[in-house]
């Protein structure tokens, strides 16, 4: 099914309303950008120390003054620093220590001017620190289950469903989430909160990418990355004017249900048309296509609207009723290259996210420790979409996915092996590549894979492979638990993965410029292109099926419509003799046994015969 070629195109393509729906869809990713990043100032712990407890000082010292009873109470690190978690005890023995006894101190605000967070509420530091990373890897596995869960729903029940149900719910969730009032129902309010958010924009985003033709998808896709980014630029601002966490989760909340009260409608947020017709829904893909091409001031006749027309190119035309057919995501299991690219797409895409935490582990010595990792982060990813919005179309996916994993790989190797003798700006330097490298690999993995998958599975294979995204992502704080042990190990993993991918992604299509495959039999019969430009073999030459500079040797309606021409002038030259010819064959009696084969073999008149009065 030539969706874009033969309808989209038709219809107006992104003319005027396909430019204010693609427009559209960019907006709500800012509410979702402030969702997703203001889980990272929840539960933010700011540096912090015992409360010294004069019952456990000598009692000459309990009347001391406050500067006096620190040093008594509170005992250094070999840098000097206050300790976070102990406190003096009476001898003997001497210099003995114990954990604190009257809470903690901190030094707020903690990130962003936030005066109050869920770490400091609860006191989750010191033995209670585990349960930070523990929240948050529980607010990604949320992330996991909804990306699964909703985009196997999109391809089940529609684009349109699938975003506003989960949109519709993140708004409750999220103003529960604010109410929370202990660890436990915190962290299972995030969950779900964090399931609803994903499968927003999961949906959004293949809504957003079957709108566009061909030229388009690249430029609407990275616009909508830039309206993301955005959104996370908003978050510290919105946190100094909030101040507490409680009012931070609201005010997202609040914001979330803005795009709920727009896109309601209809016209805002239609139903995908591709989606509609793969999933031979004729009488509203009719409907969604029509509106489209008149909000594109496109007048079209009835006979395109027709099922001849459009399903011109299927098999099912002999149906008087085509019937509505579903995939799941099972099916993509059972194809080869399609399973083959989502395989690797996935696998670049794990790598892309989880080698991340090995860059910005080296900004948390500079100061100031969160606004220079946070907007060199969100600047690194503006930037890689810049990148891509550049180089993407010109000179291909799988050239820039390449060229951003090997340099995404020598960053991860050079820091790995030449950390210790390297300066503090060479450091930083690889360190702030190596961010952008892995947010371009991330961003055109994802992209790569939602133009190799099917329109019929499309949804529930982009879950799958941003599941593996959030899985990467998730490396950070499963660290943490451990207090970063293993992190050597976790580097070089990630590291000798990134070099190794490089084989794979030889093996996955080219789809710069090419139209959006609809079905499984156009997702299997996507091939990878040469390696390199080999030289041009010798052809037989065909003056009127040669192609003109510049084409790719395609379907020329042109070029076959002067050979038809050419033919029938040359039948016509002959008229005379092919009219005898065919007068004398005719005229011929059937023999009585037919040779083998099926094929029946005449005397020829000669052509003595044919000029006979």
């Amino acid at each position: 099914m030539d969706f874009d070629g033969r309808l989209l195109a038709a219809a107006g393509g992104l003319g005027r309303r396909g430019r204010r729906l693609a427009a559209a869809s960019g907006l709500p990713a800012v509410p979702l950008a402030l969702g997703v990043a203001a889980g990272l100032l929840l539960t933010a712990t700011p540096l912090h120390r015992c409360r010294p407890d004069p019952a456990l000082l000598p009692a000459a010292l309990r009347n001391a003054s406050a500067a006096r009873l620190l040093h008594a109470a509170v005992p250094r690190g070999p840098d000097g620093a206050w300790s976070p978690c102990l406190l003096f005890r009476p001898p003997p023995p001497p210099n003995a220590t114990g954990p604190c006894t009257r809470g903690w101190h901190y030094a707020l605000p903690a990130a962003a001017g936030l005066r109050a967070t869920a770490a400091t509420q609860w006191d989750l530091v010191c033995a209670k620190q585990w349960q930070v990373p523990l929240e948050q890897t529980t607010y990604l596995l949320g992330w996991i289950l909804g990306y699964l869960a909703f985009g196997a729903a999109g391809d089940r029940f529609g684009r349109r469903a699938a975003f506003l149900l989960p949109l519709g719910l993140s708004v409750p969730l999220g103003l529960a989430v604010a109410l929370a009032v202990n660890f436990v129902m915190l962290a299972t309010l995030r969950l779900l909160f964090g399931a609803m958010l994903a499968g927003a924009v999961l949906s959004l985003y293949v809504a957003r990418l079957e709108l566009c033709d061909p030229p388009h998808r690249l430029v609407v896709t990275m616009g909508a990355g830039f309206c993301w980014v955005f959104g996370e630029l908003l978050l510290p601002g919105l946190a100094v004017v909030c101040q507490e966490w409680r009012v931070l989760q609201g005010a997202v909340s609040l914001g979330l249900a803005l795009p709920i009260l727009c896109w309601w409608s209809p016209s805002l947020f239609p139903e995908s048309a591709r989606w509609l017709l793969a999933t031979r829904q004729l009488e509203e893909a009719r409907r969604a296509l029509r509106s489209l091409a008149e909000g594109n001031g496109v007048c079209l006749g009835e006979d395109f609207y027709s099922s001849e027309h459009l399903l011109a190119e299927e098999q099912s035309l002999s149906q008087e009723q085509p019937q509505r057919q579903f995939h799941s995501l099972g099916e993509i299991f059972c194809t080869r290259i399609i399973g083959r690219n989502g395989l690797i797409l996935g696998f670049t895409a794990f790598i892309g996210s989880g080698i991340r935490h090995c860059f910005t582990r080296n900004l948390t010595p500079y100061a100031p420790r969160f606004y220079l990792p946070y907007f060199l982060g969100a600047g690194g990813e503006a930037v890689a979409l810049l990148f891509l919005c550049l180089t993407g179309d010109r000179l291909g996916r799988r050239p820039v996915l390449l060229l951003s994993t090997v340099l995404l790989g020598l960053a991860a190797l050079l820091l790995l092996a030449l950390t210790p003798h390297l300066t503090a700006g060479l450091v930083l330097t690889l360190s702030v590549l190596g961010i952008l490298a892995s947010h371009a690999v991330t961003a055109l993995s994802i992209f790569f894979a939602s133009e190799v998958l099917p329109t019929v599975v499309r949804g529930a294979g982009l879950g799958l492979i941003l599941a593996a995204s959030t899985v990467g992502l998730a490396a950070a704080p499963l660290l943490a638990l451990h207090h970063s042990q293993g992190f050597f190990l976790h580097h070089m993993v990630f590291a000798s993965f990134a070099i190794l991918s490089v084989l794979s992604i030889m093996l996955l299509p080219e789809t710069s410029g090419r139209p959006l495959p609809d079905s499984m039999r156009d997702g299997e019969s996507q091939r990878r292109p040469p390696l390199f430009r080999s030289s041009r073999r010798r052809r037989d030459h065909l003056p009127l099926l040669s192609p003109r500079p510049g084409d790719d040797g395609g379907y020329d309606p042109a070029s076959c419509e002067r050979l038809v021409t050419a033919t029938r002038k040359m039948l016509g030259a002959h008229g005379p003799l092919d009219s005898l010819l065919r007068m004398e064959l005719l005229s011929q009696p059937a023999p009585e046994e037919k040779p083998a084969g099926g094929v029946q073999w005449v005397d020829a008149p000669t052509p003595s015969d044919c000029m006979a009065p």
